[in-house]
């Protein structure tokens, strides 16, 4: 294989050549801005969460473990956060689809506690990882991870949705 030729191919695999996926990764700037948003929104109600936020392929980008939290909560504030990333809706659909489709709860990275939200580009059109919260009710968990999305000035959803 010519020099030339084997350079556009290592570049393509590296990403090095700009495409749409890459424009819209989850960087550790936003990551950290979603915990942070997450944290505030916590704090302000005297709540404490484990916060994880992951890529598309659920490694982890950031994460806080926030005091009060064993390290149990992280276990599944990650597994929500992976569980949202891989299927690009939330905790809480899950648990609806749950009841709906037999089979679905055994399936692989399935949550069906509410707390883990996808997470979109601003846009919303490019799913670029989840957010996983635990530590309080659910509901309050799935609130946090949205206050941290938006702090980010990221989606939660496509838009429509």
């Amino acid at each position: 294989m010519n020099p030339a030729r084997m350079l556009l191919i290592t570049a393509l695999m590296l990403g090095a050549v700009g495409s749409p996926a890459a424009a819209a990764a989850l960087d550790a700037r936003a990551a950290q801005a979603i915990v942070a948003g997450c944290a505030n929104h916590a704090a302000a109600k005297r709540q404490s969460h484990a916060i994880v936020v992951v890529d598309p392929g659920g490694n982890v980008v950031a994460s806080l473990r926030m005091d009060g939290n064993g390290y149990g909560i992280m276990d599944f504030a990650s597994s929500k956060a992976r569980a949202a990333a891989a299927w690009g809706f939330s905790t809480a659909q899950m648990a609806e689809s749950a009841s709906a489709t037999p089979g679905f709860r055994d399936a692989p990275h399935v949550v069906t506690v509410a707390g883990g939200l996808p997470i979109f580009s601003a846009d919303g059109l490019e799913r670029i990882g989840g957010v996983g919260v635990s530590g309080e009710a659910p509901a309050d968990d799935a609130a946090c991870a949205e206050a941290g999305i938006k702090a980010a000035g990221l989606r939660s959803s496509r838009p429509g949705r």
